[in-house]
């Protein structure tokens, strides 16, 4: 199974990395809901979260952990909200989403298209407060 992630990770598609370690990456989301709306995903390619090995899913939420902490370091917000869909790619991610209100994590609201500099310099922020 070959997914836009899979491509990400063999360095095919490029992406505007915030985080990565041996067995996980994290990086913007290039359709956000909101400034430093992040996509955490685990290198090995799983489809369904819950289908994930036990370890690989607790460290891939102590990942998220980290990553979320450092969004909500420099990303001005009440909380980071998670979500989990798993309905648009065939890869296990989790949305971290900066949030103020519930209405700030609705996927069906319209993406923000933020210019290339801008999202490099977002991760970049972020990147730096891990």
């Amino acid at each position: 199974m070959s997914t836009i992630f899979s491509k990400i990770l063999a360095g095919e598609i490029p992406c505007y990395k915030i985080a990565e370690n041996e067995r996980y990456l994290a990086f913007l989301d290039i359709s956000p809901l909101a400034k430093g709306h992040t996509l955490v995903i685990p290198k090995k390619e799983v489809d369904y979260i819950f289908d994930m090995e036990s370890d690989d899913y607790l460290q891939l939420w102590a990942f998220a952990k980290d990553v979320a902490i450092a969004i909500k370091k420099v990303i001005p917000c009440k909380k980071v909200g998670v979500a989990v869909i798993g309905l648009e790619v065939a890869h296990t991610h989790i949305h971290l989403v900066p949030i103020n209100k519930v209405s700030d994590i609705n996927f069906a609201a319209p993406k923000l298209n933020l210019p290339q500099d801008e999202m490099m310099a977002i991760s970049s922020l972020i990147n730096q407060s891990i």
